[in-house]
């Protein structure tokens, strides 16, 4: 019986099993994006055969609605059609909305974590997230739903300095966020942007348009008033924040070097999502054991009750998944839509999140800081499109 028959869908496929039939292909058209650029022909194939099932379904059972089992019949269908307008019209939206409150919800949950459990131990916060990720990712990888490059030593000593600079950004980026509030960091984070063009023009010798340098001019102008503004003010956090701009961009100008060499030690000469983020994560378990001896923070964690309250874990293992989970729908959103989408969204995400800060964390703001930081919000989402303008004209 051919695979696209409805007596044999509708015989052996009840409401699960068509879930998991769509659910499995929608996972391999992911993988297989992620590794070869687009849907490989096998998965296509998988698609049409589902795409089709559906439909064979729907018209087979229009026909059958005077048996006996007509009813039956009709809430298979009606069941099916459930998945039909998701699986082709809504992906691009899930993902969009996937995307956004995985990041905004990190950011928050990381906050509340730092400044509402007052724990003074960021280091330790990141080196167990960090854990997490780890853990999860292997899990999946054994059950065969992400594929991922085997850690060879060759990959290890090509990747251990783009590592270094990963650790120092998210343990400034923790220090940071404990003193200032969320919708500064926000606006004080594209600062580098302006440090990122910077090494592009001096390193690559890469040449932006007047409106991007305006969009960076806009965005100096946003941080500064709105430090100057900000009645939380706090000198410590500034420089955390300021460090945290510097080995962001020298992160990302390093990974674009390190990038190429990298690819041709492994295997399949390629590097996805998922391995960098396995790579990342299990290579920063030993630096941050060791920065947590060498910043003290063995006897603040053996002093603290808050290891004691089964709340606060829950807290921080939640914040260990999601910032796996940026990873995540940051890829499948980027699929979904596309490059010019995926980076308006993450500009204009910027303002419910800055919003969120103030209001969930209680901070004292005045007129002149909320405009600075919708200021800054204006600049990051012109920035952006300044950017894919630049991008499509080259």
């Amino acid at each position: 019986m051919p695979l696209n028959s409805p007596d044999r869908l509708l015989g052996r496929l009840d409401s699960e099993d068509a879930s998991n039939l769509v659910l499995n292909g929608e996972r391999t058209v992911l993988i297989s994006r992620e590794q070869n650029g687009d849907l490989s022909p096998v998965t296509s194939g998988r698609r049409d055969v589902v795409s089709r099932s559906l439909s064979g379904a729907k018209s087979f059972c229009d026909d059958e609605m005077d048996l006996e089992d007509g009813k039956v019949e009709k809430d298979r269908v009606k069941t099916l059609r459930c998945y039909r307008p998701i699986k082709l019209h809504n992906q691009a939206l899930l993902s969009g909305l996937a995307y956004c409150i995985s990041s905004c919800s990190m950011i928050l949950v990381n906050k509340f974590v730092l400044s509402g459990y007052d724990f003074n131990a960021g280091i330790s916060l990141m080196v167990y997230q960090n854990l997490v990720s780890v853990l999860v990712v292997s899990i999946l990888r054994i059950f065969g739903v992400i594929s991922t490059e085997p850690l060879t030593w060759k990959l290890v000593k090509v990747w251990f300095p783009v590592n270094v600079i990963f650790v120092g950004m998210l343990i400034t980026s923790m220090f940071s966020l404990k003193y200032i509030n969320v919708a500064m960091v926000t606006v004080l984070k594209n600062v580098t942007n302006v440090i990122t063009a910077l090494g592009e023009t001096y390193l690559f010798m890469k040449h932006h348009d007047k409106k991007v340098w305006t969009a960076l001019f806009l965005m100096i102008i946003s941080a500064f008033s709105g430090g100057i503004t900000d009645l939380s003010f706090h000198a410590i956090g500034y420089i955390w924040q300021a460090l945290n701009c510097f080995l962001t961009a020298s992160y990302s100008l390093t990974l674009r070097r390190v990038m190429d060499t990298a690819k041709q030690v492994t295997k399949s000469g390629k590097l996805n999502e998922f391995s960098m983020v396995l790579l990342n994560n299990t290579l920063s378990l030993p630096l941050g054991l060791l920065l947590i001896f060498v910043f003290n923070e063995v006897d603040y964690l053996y002093k603290t009750p808050l290891l004691k309250m089964p709340m606060f874990w829950l807290v921080t293992t939640s914040s260990g998944f999601l910032g796996l989970a940026i990873s995540f729908t940051s890829m499948w959103f980027l699929h979904q839509t596309g490059a010019t989408t995926y980076s308006l969204v993450g500009s204009l995400n910027k303002i419910p999140l800055s919003i969120a800060g103030i209001l969930l964390f209680k901070v004292p703001t005045s007129l002149e800081n909320s405009l600075s930081i919708l200021f800054g919000l204006l600049a990051g989402v012109f920035f952006a499109k300044a950017k894919l303008r630049e991008l499509s004209q080259s």
